[in-house]
């Protein structure tokens, strides 16, 4: 019979990996449970016809201080896109670039309709106030809403809606941007800090490097638990295991279904289709927002032109994203997605658009809306024994889950008596 493990972790996705990654590196045996056939919950790529389809579009920013701390960037043989975007308005595409990165490119679009020299000046404004002081101050500032801080900060009505709603919409999955100031200031320090890249082999390549860091057989997928008792887990096998701690890194409705508590506001949703296409319809590793204010598609990317591994040599890959879940059979939201895209690209979008994949993802994002609880320091132990962890109790990002998961693990080591040095 296998040694029982001091923690068993709930959930193979970013937090659960990240807490186990660091219960092992101070001795304390763990395993993990996940319900599912694979490791990343969230943040999985699937291998289909010889392209990489990320399970919805994500990106990773390269300062995310835990990602740095925890990950192998060199291994991951990351791709960046360039820092600027092209926004449909109008009829047309207008480039939107970083000032401080691309300032040759900023300078030539001052005149752009989707922003004005004093919102370029309130870049730098906004840009200063997000870069000061430290991460946990920040996240410990006055909150209001994205729309009013972005408002109060001096931006124009038309970068609102033209650049910053179709952006932070696709960030946060919020069109609304009712999402917490907090949460806006703190990736507005992110993407001023450091590149936006995803891994040459796709987001999974993520789950994939810290499950490699964990010894054979600590990952049990396929394990779905099925009830938590006093001291013992229960699996939907009816195998009970009797660990020391238990760590609950599952997503929010399933925590509350484990733990007998109320289950959470629903969580932003999203869609995301996949098309094969010969030529791409754009030739820059930029992303491409919607800022006309209608039709089903809030961004897009062609991710070949980011990552060429995500494609075969001669094809592209179109990823489209779509805020929420219409109302729509599949066939459907293909037929209304090639429609709207037609508009932007022609024709062709009919012709020789070859669809590949739809995702729906009902739980992409936790809502963090003031009042909220975005921090840093989340007091992981819901009871002896007993702890929660996942980017709904941070911040709702990459970095926040694989924090969350390390705090957990800190927290239980110091319950059951382990060091927790660095």
């Amino acid at each position: 019979m296998a040694p029982i493990p001091e923690v068993v972790i709930v959930g193979a996705g970013l937090a659960g990996l990240c807490c186990a990654r660091r219960l092992w590196k101070h001795g304390v045996s763990c395993h993990i449970l996940e319900a599912s056939d694979g490791v990343g919950g969230r943040a999985r790529t699937d291998q289909v016809d010889g392209f990489l389809l990320d399970r919805g579009f994500q990106v990773l920013l390269t300062a995310y201080p835990e990602a740095q701390r925890m990950l192998d960037y060199t291994a991951l043989d990351l791709r960046t896109f360039y820092p600027r975007a092209l926004v449909r308005f109008n009829g047309r595409f207008h480039r939107v670039a970083d000032p401080w990165r691309q300032p040759v490119d900023a300078l030539t679009n001052v005149f752009s309709p989707i922003g004005t020299l004093w919102d370029k000046l309130a870049v730098a404004r906004f840009r200063g106030r997000a870069r000061a002081g430290s991460v946990a101050e920040l996240l410990q500032r006055p909150e209001t809403t994205t729309c009013s801080a972005l408002t109060n900060a001096g931006f124009s009505d038309a970068m609102v809606e033209r650049f910053f709603r179709p952006f932070f919409g696709g960030v946060f999955l919020d069109r609304e941007l009712r999402t917490t100031s907090r949460m806006l200031e703190f990736v507005f320090r992110m993407f001023s800090q450091g590149d936006i890249a995803v891994p040459a082999h796709g987001m999974g390549a993520i789950a994939h490097q810290l499950a490699s860091g964990l010894p054979d057989g600590a990952v049990r997928i396929q394990t779905r638990v099925a009830a938590l008792q006093e001291g013992s887990v229960i699996l939907d096998s009816g195998e009970r295991l009797h660990p020391r701690a238990v760590v609950i890194a599952t997503d929010g409705t399933a925590a509350a279904l484990l733990l007998g508590e109320q289950v959470p506001p629903p969580a932003h949703k999203v869609t995301c289709l996949y098309f094969a296409t010969r030529q791409p319809p754009i030739s820059e590793p930029v992303l491409v927002l919607n800022g006309e204010g209608h039709g089903l598609v809030n961004s897009l990317c062609v991710l070949n032109v980011v990552a060429p591994s995500y494609a075969p040599p001669d094809a592209s890959v179109v990823s489209a994203s779509v805020l929420g879940d219409p109302a729509y059979s599949d066939q459907e939201l293909v037929t209304a997605v090639r429609s709207h895209l037609a508009t932007w690209f022609g024709h062709e979008v009919h012709q020789q658009w070859q669809h590949v994949r739809t995702y729906r993802i009902p739980y992409a994002l936790p809502q963090q809306y003031p009042p909220s609880h975005v921090r840093v320091d989340h007091v992981p132990r819901v009871r002896p024994g007993l702890f929660v962890c996942g980017d709904r109790y941070e911040t709702a990002s990459i970095n926040g889950a694989m924090q969350s998961g390390r705090h957990a693990a800190e927290a239980a080591m110091a319950e059951l008596g382990h060091s927790t040095g660095k």
